[in-house]
């Protein structure tokens, strides 16, 4: 007897709600997502062929579940993942070696029919779900006996029966000891689906109290549309195989974005060793859109504009190859400098300060009024920044602070295994009101050091670096020296 078939539509926009119940996403920031749909199962007793037309068109299909919530085991003895939709290159492929008509244009006239034998239809399928077909070389149609390349008018396929599809399919056979009426839940991990935080930061004309609207933008190139969609979203380095080929490579990107209204809720929970953020309401996420939506507002942050002075400049390309032991006694190793002193902008990620919840990593910009308009004044990346840590982020260079770093003596007892560097470091400003610089240097050539010689306190902020802190009234100048003395 032949096994009935369950045909399940997967689009719920074309569906009643007991065929397919509100879809449900948890997008990762890594281009996959884990999709989630229920559909209504009506097995008979025996073997049952059970169809979904509703896959996205880069399924992992190793990934698939097929499960019922409700604890009654489906017995799967096939699954099945097609992914090569009707196209014209395909059908061509299909009646290889066949006759076929072609429709040819005719002016002021009906169009004309020819009969033509397809000797090579060119079309070569996907290597790997996800991807487009491709035609590495064109067909071959014989027509009235003779040869040429090139379709000779638009080809007039017949019927192909049962076996076509339209749309990506996943397909089972399904066994049942007794008929079973159940709601089962689909879940599958499929490529092209992606988030990422931004923020935008707006500071006063004057002073550093921050105002910080953070948007989260997802992006959906799977080939499939969500209707309504419950929508997670999961922040945090998750181990996962990809591809050897980037999938940005295989895809065009929409040029569509949408902007959901404000008052869009995202709440944010821990979950295993990473974040997890819930859209409050549903999303419908077209495919090839782009869509944003609001998950932080914060007014009053405090903040607190740094200058840094790095000046040392170090081209490691150029001591490639250069062991430590070389380096510790090369006088040009470290004397390179620059004059850039770099503008950073830090602030707690506290709840006394307006804040305090995980912060995916993204892109950080920043703008400061001046009167009624906005100006840009830098942007950078954060990396996923956990609550009651410090953010700070690098917006540029400043104009009007000037740095001069330059090593005044450097001798070396090899003999002896020890050698003395000293530099002066010179600081200018030029600005209408104080700054405060603070001046890392990197003690490089050797692991044992001690600052034998110093014009002002310093910090040590790691094995290798210290700092100065450097307080300059409105066009003041000052110098710093000091020596280090390395020994091994």
């Amino acid at each position: 007897m032949k096994s009935p078939m369950l045909l399940l539509a997967g689009w719920c926009a074309s569906m009643t709600a007991a065929i397919c119940a509100q879809p449900a996403l948890t997008i990762y920031n890594q281009n996959f997502a884990v999709v989630r749909d229920q559909i209504a199962l009506d097995l008979k007793q025996g073997e049952n062929q059970v169809v979904f037309d509703g896959a996205t068109m880069q399924v992992e299909p190793d990934s698939v579940i097929l499960r019922d919530p409700a604890g009654n085991p489906l017995q799967i003895l096939e699954q099945s993942y097609r992914n090569d939709p009707l196209s014209q290159g395909l059908l061509l492929s299909l009646f290889e070696g066949k006759e076929i008509d072609f429709s040819i244009p005719q002016q002021v006239k009906p169009d004309r029919v020819v009969r033509g034998k397809i000797i090579r239809s060119g079309y070569q399928p996907p290597s790997q779900p996800g991807r487009n077909a491709v035609s590495v070389a064109g067909p071959i149609i014989e027509v009235e006996g003779k040869i040429q390349f090139g379709l000779p008018g638009q080809p007039i396929f017949p019927s192909l029966g049962d076996d076509t599809i339209l749309k990506p399919r996943l397909s089972w056979v399904i066994n049942t000891a007794k008929p079973l009426k159940t709601e089962a839940e689909l879940g599958y991990i499929t490529r092209g689906m992606t988030w990422e935080a931004s923020y935008n930061v707006v500071a006063p004309e004057k002073g550093n109290d921050l105002d910080i609207v953070g948007w989260v933008t997802m992006d959906n190139q799977t080939g499939r549309d969500f209707t309504d969609a419950k929508i997670k979203l999961m922040a945090g380095n998750v181990s996962k195989l990809t591809p050897d080929e980037p999938q940005a490579q295989l895809f065009a990107v929409s040029g569509v974005v949408t902007r959901l209204r404000s008052d869009a809720q995202v709440t944010e929970k821990a979950f295993d060793e990473y974040h997890l953020y819930t859209l409050e309401r549903a999303v419908t996420l077209h495919d090839r859109e782009t869509k944003q939506v609001e998950f932080i507002r914060a007014s009053g942050v405090k903040s607190e504009v740094i200058y840094v002075y790095d000046g040392a400049v170090i081209d490691w390309n150029r001591w490639r190859g250069y062991d430590r032991s070389s380096l510790r006694q090369n006088e040009e190793f470290g004397s390179d400098s620059t004059k850039t002193v770099s503008v950073m902008r830090e602030f707690k990620n506290t709840k006394e300060n307006g804040l305090g919840i995980p912060l995916p990593k993204g892109r950080v910009r920043f703008y400061r009024a001046d009167g009624k308009q906005l100006e840009f004044t830098g942007e950078n990346q954060i990396d996923h920044t956990p609550k009651d840590e410090t953010v700070r982020i690098y917006t540029g260079d400043a104009f009007d602070l000037v740095g001069e770093r330059k090593r005044t003596n450097f001798k070396v007892d090899s003999s002896n295994n020890w050698a003395d560097e000293s530099f002066e470091i010179t600081l200018r400003s030029r600005k209408t009101e104080p700054a405060t610089i603070r001046v890392v240097e990197h003690l490089l050539r050797w692991m044992t050091w001690d600052i034998t010689d110093k014009s002002m306190p310093f910090k040590k902020l790691t094995s290798d670096q210290i700092e100065f802190l450097v307080e300059l009234k409105p066009d003041e100048e000052r110098k710093i020296t000091y020596t280090v003395h390395y020994s091994w």
